[in-house]
């Protein structure tokens, strides 16, 4: 969990996220330290992560292997204890170099990324955790695994020794997500996982309460993106 001290001015985007999490928790009657809060640095120069860096902010999400590549070696050895996170669709052929950059992996959705990760597991003698994407929606174009194979995938991840500590989502768009969030809060409790990435800018307070453990928020902390 993200235990990074809050250093912030009252009235940054950082403390208002952090907030809005706090009152999540207690209506949910949960406790804010049960929640990550992942900042999605994706597209974002480094001139715009230092400032969440200096405040005390250490958990951050990519979706391209090569930018994160670019932009993080320098950033990890300017401030200690930054732990990154793959929250996008990861290309098999990327397996071993996401192994080796990435602390957390979000997009496991797909037999032959998993068997890519297991190999690279092995070679780089990292394992890293996974979450494995769900099809919430039935939305192919999203990717993610179906809903009635997801045990059956599970099982498989367990057999290759790929460490599968909870499931993430990207419920359909317009459409009240907290169905979903419910519906994914079952399919983790019913095969035996406690972790939830679920939850973005527009609905993490939603998914917080209804269970998440990682959100993943970038234009909350970072306003809009340029174009």
């Amino acid at each position: 969990m993200d235990t990074a001290p809050e250093t912030s001015a009252p009235d940054t985007p950082l403390s208002a996220v952090n907030a809005a999490i706090a009152k999540s928790c207690k209506i949910a009657r949960r406790e804010p330290d049960e929640v990550t809060l992942i900042a999605v640095s994706k597209t974002r120069e480094a001139g715009e992560i230092v400032p969440l860096l200096q405040a005390g902010h250490r958990v951050f999400g990519e979706n391209r292997v090569q930018e994160a590549q670019a932009k993080w070696p320098a950033l990890r050895e300017a401030y200690d204890g930054v732990e990154l996170h793959c929250i996008g669709q990861l290309q098999s052929n990327k397996a071993e170099d996401a192994a080796a950059l990435f602390d957390c992996i979000h997009s496991l959705d797909r037999t032959s990324l998993l068997k890519a990760l297991a190999k690279a597991f092995d070679k780089t003698g990292r394992r890293v955790p996974c979450f494995v994407q769900v099809d919430i929606g039935r939305e192919p174009q999203k990717g993610g695994v179906p809903i009635e194979e997801l045990s059956a995938f599970l099982a498989k991840a367990r057999e290759m020794d790929v460490p599968v500590v909870g499931l993430m989502c990207l419920p359909p768009s317009d459409i009240e997500p907290a169905p979903f969030f419910a519906l994914l809060h079952k399919l983790a409790h019913d095969n035996g996982l406690n972790q939830l990435s679920m939850g973005m800018s527009g609905d993490y307070e939603t998914a917080v309460r209804l269970g998440a453990t990682h959100i993943r928020v970038g234009t909350a902390l970072f306003g809009p993106r340029a174009g």
